[in-house]
């Protein structure tokens, strides 16, 4: 069974980028956001109605990168995932009133037995840096598409923080990407020995 690395942090952190650096540097499989390509992201960027389907839509797509990683040999990363999408992202639509609480229990529901089915990642990597610096990078990245929108960012923090600080069983490697280093050459050369252990 293949190994699963999740690569999580707030939106515009770089998660992403060093998804792909890392799969630059060996035969690593890669599951990405797909942002552009999901059929509910452009509808619920323009109507908040499409929050419940946009959020099975990619609560279901991390569960499947998950099970294709897992299906393979060797080492898959993966940008985001199946928990970060739940803990941090439903958790934050549900606040802003995106979600109804019955459609909020619909998704706690459904995440939870995807997990059941799946087991944890063998590493999940947080990228982690002050919400001021993430915020410039958010504004400098340019994407077409975004539903997380720069006032959020302070309160998927705080839900990022508060998943990952209360996790149990989950390996968790935290890296402080507070510095400009788009490539990630402070940390990726420390990452890829990890990875190589698992």
């Amino acid at each position: 069974m293949g190994k699963l690395v999740t690569i999580v942090g707030n939106t515009g952190v770089g998660k992403t980028t060093l998804a792909r650096q890392i799969c630059a540097q060996g035969r690593y499989a890669s599951a990405l956001e797909q942002h552009t390509e999901r059929p509910f992201q452009a509808l619920f960027a323009q109507e908040r109605r499409y929050a419940l389907p946009n959020q099975v839509d990619y609560l279901l797509l991390r569960a499947e990168q998950e099970q294709y990683i897992r299906s393979l040999p060797g080492l898959g990363i993966q940008d985001g995932g199946l928990d970060l999408d739940f803990y941090v992202f439903t958790r934050r639509f549900y606040q802003k009133g995106y979600l109804a609480e019955a459609e909020y229990a619909l998704c706690q529901r459904l995440h939870a037995t995807l997990r059941g089915l799946l087991p944890l990642p063998d590493l999940v990597v947080w990228l982690a840096a002050p919400v001021e610096v993430i915020a410039r990078r958010y504004r400098q990245r340019g994407r077409a598409l975004e539903i997380a929108e720069q006032d959020d960012l302070a309160a998927l923090d705080a839900l990022l923080q508060d998943w990952l600080c209360q996790a149990e069983g989950l390996p968790l490697l935290r890296l402080d990407v507070s510095a400009d280093d788009p490539a990630f050459s402070a940390h990726l050369d420390v990452l890829i020995s990890q990875l190589r252990g698992l």
